[in-house]
């Protein structure tokens, strides 16, 4: 609506009514790229046939995750994947099995990240007393990067990754509202860096780097050590399952290539950190860290009995979850609701309200998961990684490995690392079965695409789901962490964990 020149106000018409409607406050030359997408999509369809259009589209959903700042990737990437079944690409059967062959991912973001909401206080308590404790920047991106890694090996990538992102939260948000000269009124609001006076302003944007470096060290180190264990990742244990692996077969079996890529990883770190390169070395503000003090000696002197068993619930809880996770008595899903179930009863949290509010943060991922397993089942009915599968299927001895490696590397970088895993191992396997391969050269196989699904696939968020959950999470845009930054950030990385694990195919493997 306008005003005009009488002061009467001029209804908007309808189509300037639909561009303002559609896709919100986006940017104009946003929305105008998603229509395009959408009407060259079905023109591709007639023209040049389904094969074509359907990498066309993982292009195009790769660029609404890459915009993942400008607009949440849900609406855009929605919109792609329902175009995707009406002209016949994939069809509601196709995405509904990719759904249940990750049930197990769903139920986790649905129950577990919830659970962490519940014992966020706990966890920035003791974060925070260890980041005021470790001055050096250089132990502190190792010592993220070593949890991470040590964590995910025996729990889940995506439970680790909400644990380091709650405590970042926590971090950005005592020292936002501390520098807000409106922080005592209502309309504080953690968006918005307009309140923030001015002396903070340099500060909060070295904080912020601070915390991309911390954030970008813990999400590699959880698929430093995701990559080593059966339990480590869901590729992990459908490999294991297939190679009839338990525990130690595969830690056995991955060690030559998982242990010598999971040292270069940590050894990238700390290089990093020392020579402050290529974004990193960002050092933790002189005042954040007095305001982290003093909050948590505020934080102590208010601490009554109520409090202090409030936080022992959630250091108990937190045992049983590593424990629960660790010995795998239940899908980690079925744990986080117990997880939930126990610190609700425990500490007092029983209106739904407030219950309601751990899910806020999840959900949102969940459905934008959803429509990423729609996307796969794009590539699984169009048949788009096939002539790649064929290719490398021709190749022999070690050269085949390193092939397997780089294949599946790349595709993870792009897809689901779980559907690529699927597929090439549902391929190996039927050539193993057929005679043509040796035992020692399947168990060979395996083991490179274990590797190709976990190292290099750290290249691009959407090449591992902890990444995605990072990227799209409510702490992404308070520390400008975009899509192609974290594809900055995770450059080093990705060159010496997948020249590394290259080379230990090569000569070790």
């Amino acid at each position: 609506m306008k005003q005009t020149g009488t002061g009467q106000v001029k209804q908007m018409g309808i189509g300037q009514a639909f561009r303002a409607n559609f896709l919100g406050h986006a940017p104009n030359w946003y929305k105008t790229t998603i229509l395009a997408f959408l009407v060259l999509n079905p023109i591709l369809m007639l023209t040049l046939g389904k094969y074509v259009t359907g990498w066309v589209l993982i292009v195009e959903f790769i660029f609404t995750l890459a915009m993942a700042l400008k607009c949440y990737p849900l609406p855009a990437g929605g919109l792609l994947a329902i175009e995707a079944v009406v002209i016949g690409l994939t069809n509601p059967h196709s995405i509904y099995h990719e759904v249940e062959l990750n049930l197990p991912v769903i139920l986790l973001l649905m129950f577990m990240v919830a659970g962490i909401y519940f014992m966020k206080e706990g966890l920035v308590y003791l974060f925070t007393k260890i980041l005021t404790k470790v001055r050096s920047k250089v132990a502190l991106a190792f010592l993220f990067s070593i949890l991470g890694a040590v964590l995910s090996a025996f729990l889940d990538a995506l439970t680790v990754t909400a644990v380091i992102i709650a405590v970042a939260y926590g971090f950005y948000n005592i020292f936002h509202k501390f520098a807000s000269s409106e922080k005592v009124y209502e309309t504080y609001d953690i968006n918005h860096d307009h309140i923030v006076d001015d002396i903070y302003q340099e500060d909060l944007n070295q904080f912020r780097g601070f915390l991309r470096n911390l954030m970008m060290h813990g999400a590699v180190g959880t698929a430093l050590g995701g990559a080593t264990t059966l339990v480590g990742e869901p590729q992990n244990l459908l490999i294991g399952s297939i190679m009839k692996w338990d525990f130690v077969d595969f830690f056995l079996n991955s060690a030559p290539v998982s242990i010598p890529v999971l040292i270069a990883g940590l050894l990238t770190a700390i290089t990093l950190e020392v020579t402050k390169f290529w974004g990193y070395g960002y050092q933790l503000p002189d005042s954040v860290r007095k305001v982290m003090e003093d909050d948590t000696k505020a934080k102590d002197a208010a601490l009554d009995t109520r409090g202090r068993v409030r936080l022992i619930i959630m250091a108990v809880c937190g045992v049983l979850l590593i424990f629960s996770l660790a010995l795998h008595l239940a899908e980690v899903g079925i744990i986080g609701l117990m997880i939930i179930i126990l610190l609700t009863s425990f500490n007092g949290v029983i209106e739904e309200g407030r219950i309601g509010h751990a899910f806020e943060e999840a959900l949102p991922f969940t459905a934008l998961l959803i429509v990423f397993f729609a996307i796969v089942a794009v590539i699984h009915d169009q048949h788009l990684f096939t002539p790649i599968i064929q290719w490398v299927l021709r190749l022999e001895g070690q050269n085949q490995l390193v092939a397997f490696f780089a294949a599946n590397g790349v595709l993870s970088a792009i897809s689901d690392n779980v559907f690529v895993a699927t597929v090439y191992m549902s391929e190996t396997q039927k050539a193993f079965e057929a005679g043509g391969i040796a035992l020692e050269h399947y168990n060979k196989m395996a083991v490179a695409i274990n590797m190709g699904t976990n190292a290099p696939s750290v290249a691009t968020p959407n090449g591992q789901a902890a990444f995605l959950f990072l990227l799209t999470s409510a702490l992404a845009p308070l520390i400008r962490l975009s899509y192609l930054e974290m594809v900055k950030l995770a450059l080093p990385y990705t060159i010496v964990m997948s020249l590394t694990g290259v080379l230990a195919t090569m000569y070790l493997l």
